[in-house]
């Protein structure tokens, strides 16, 4: 078996259990009881404009920083001025450190979330990434790693929207990752549930992956052939890696 000198890990519906359509019905409740009080936005408006924004930064072409695409199609899709657009934008930063922590209700437990990133380790042999899709902010990110006890610091690098210029499923954004971090493609693997953002874009990329079928999400038209099974396959897999 090939050496493994990097594990990517997705967050949503791998690392953390969520039904997408319950997580996001949630957060974009919460989001609007914060937004929506300012009386620049209605909460429909809000929605539509935080879907599109974040739809250009799924085609962002690496001439920018996704944070700075999301909120310039934010703004387009508003039509509010600077100043209100940069005041919603602090109230989502903060957002995202408290009320956003309200959406752990709608997820699952995962109890061997933290083995697994302690085995994808590997004793300090191996680079640990969260590559969950770089649409929120940092401290977005990390909020919902908190809700299966991880942390910022169990990570190497953590991919949100303030430092990638590619989103999933993109296979430049893996091979950001992986120039970033200093490992080939196929020094590494890729765990996530997603069929077409995780297998389909990472093996696009050169990289191997594992599906974790718990939470799966199909791709339409496409089955990844490699590897897959529940997350406790997929912890007995990174227990074996050399």
């Amino acid at each position: 078996m090939k050496e493994i000198k990097a594990v990517f890990f997705d967050l949503d519906g791998t690392l953390l259990p969520m039904d997408q359509g319950r997580f996001m019905k949630c957060y974009f409740g919460e989001l609007c009881k914060v937004v929506v009080p300012t009386g620049y936005i209605t909460a429909e408006k809000l929605v539509e404009a935080i879907w599109f924004g974040t739809k250009a930064m799924v085609k962002n072409d690496g001439s920018r920083p996704n944070d700075r695409v999301f909120w310039d199609n934010f703004a387009l899709c508003t039509s509010l001025d600077s100043e209100k657009c940069a005041e919603i934008e602090g109230m989502c930063d903060s957002f995202y450190t408290d009320t956003f922590n309200l959406a752990k209700a709608v997820c699952g437990d995962n109890p061997l979330a933290i083995e697994a990133v302690k085995a994808a380790r590997g004793d300090g042999r191996r680079r640990v990434v969260l590559a969950s899709n770089p649409v929120f902010p940092g401290v977005g990110q990390e909020s919902r790693l908190g809700w299966v006890g991880l942390k910022a610091s169990d990570f190497d690098f953590i991919t949100a929207y303030e430092n990638q210029k590619y989103c999933k499923p993109n296979p430049k954004y893996y091979l950001d990752i992986c120039e970033v971090i200093g490992v080939l493609p196929s020094e590494c693997i890729m765990i996530g549930n997603d069929e077409r953002e995780d297998a389909k874009a990472a093996s696009e990329a050169g990289i191997d992956c594992f599906l974790v079928t718990d939470c799966l999400i199909p791709c339409e038209g496409y089955s990844y052939p490699g590897k897959r099974g529940n997350f406790t396959d997929m912890l007995k897999m990174l227990n074996e890696l050399e």
